[in-house]
């Protein structure tokens, strides 16, 4: 078996030692007779897999005690509902900072459910900026400020955390959350989408602080509410077992590399070697401002898109993977996510160099 150098946006790359885990565990787990697949969410022993998982996440993130984790199903697309139906009224406006694509289908998607406003946006600039703090239009009485701190198609990020005063800060960290240590109790939620740093799609943790739990409306499917969720170990209903065991190795894989303070460096330099080649290479270039570049998503541009069919073929062939950029935007896009090693981006800028040389 050879695996590749997998750059993949989501579904992304996922540690092979916890990959391997998974597979000797995968027919019997744990001496069960079972797989985890097969035992019940409910027994003593998944139980156990789901509050070690939790308590992981928590000790890596310093979440504060008056936070609850939820283990739900799904993605952060559904959240983009899902959060103003539990947190805002349909009347009570909620204010956005758009940055890029997915910010934007935030946007679309709260705009059924409450008021919306854009406060910020950098559309302008084709979304490779961020709006200056102090020209975001914002609501002292919103139900929350809503944001993403990295854009996983265009590049762009965040690299602190807004002060928004008193109204809840939401944030969709799909794409970033676990790079690096965060300040939670900065946020009143936060919701990431599993498949980029925690584990497989289908599963999505929120993160919430209990005061907003009691904005939850009675009247909404149990199915959506978020206090319902929390009331219930998100054991609403039978959760997705192993994406949240999955998530429960990397949790462990994690905190056996240093924690996320030692991801901060590796994800740093990661990132600081793709981009130190690509400005000096005079051959490929970044659109995006350089202040608020993305550590893990960056995507590239050639001289010519003529030769982006050459680059992904040869690419492919030399087992560098999924660098296509996204659809909405053409030209390349190297994810770094955890999972990514240094090894995996000095083979690629190892190829991008000899690729410039026959092609330059």
């Amino acid at each position: 078996m050879s695996r590749g150098h997998n750059f993949s946006a989501g579904p992304a790359a996922l540690p092979e030692a916890v990959l391997r885990q998974a597979q000797a565990e995968f027919l019997e787990w744990d001496g069960s007779g079972a797989s985890i697949m097969e035992v019940s969410h409910r027994g003593k022993d998944f139980i156990g897999v789901a509050e070690a998982a939790e308590a992981d996440l928590r000790e890596l993130l310093a979440i504060p005690a008056n936070y609850k984790v939820l283990f739900l199903q799904g993605g952060a697309t559904q959240q983009f509902a899902q959060i103003p139906m539990n947190i805002a009224r349909r009347d009570q406006r909620a204010d956005y900072v758009v940055t890029g694509d997915w910010s934007e289908k935030a946007v679309r998607e709260g705009a059924t459910l409450a008021r919306i406003h854009v406060s910020a946006s950098s559309q302008s600039t084709n979304y490779t900026s961020i709006p200056a703090r102090d020209g975001w239009d914002l609501d002292p009485n919103a139900a929350y400020v809503h944001y993403t701190p990295n854009e996983t198609i265009r590049g762009v990020e965040f690299h602190d955390i807004p002060d928004v005063g008193d109204v809840p800060l939401v944030a969709d960290m799909s794409s970033t959350i676990l790079s690096r240590p965060l300040d939670v109790s900065r946020f009143g939620l936060i919701y990431a989408g599993a498949q980029k740093n925690i584990g497989p799609s289908g599963l999505v943790v929120v993160i919430i602080r209990e005061d907003l739990l009691a904005r939850c409306p009675k009247d909404i499917p149990r199915i959506f509410s978020f206090a319902e969720h929390a009331a219930n170990s998100s054991m609403l209903n039978t959760p997705n077992t192993f994406g949240w065991y999955l998530a429960g190795l990397i949790f462990k894989w994690l905190k056996a590399q240093g924690g996320l303070a030692a991801m901060e460096v590796r994800n740093r330099t990661k990132a600081q070697t793709l981009y130190d080649y690509i400005d000096g290479s005079g051959f490929y270039r970044n659109p995006v401002e350089v202040s608020v570049r993305s550590w893990m998503n960056i995507p590239f541009t050639l001289p010519t898109t003529e030769l982006d069919a050459p680059f992904l073929r040869e690419s492919q062939q030399a087992g560098l993977l999924a660098l296509k950029g996204h659809k909405l935007v053409g030209g390349m896009r190297a994810s770094l996510y955890n999972a990514v090693n240094q090894d995996s981006v000095d083979a690629l800028v190892c190829f991008m160099k000899d690729f410039a040389r026959r092609y330059g």
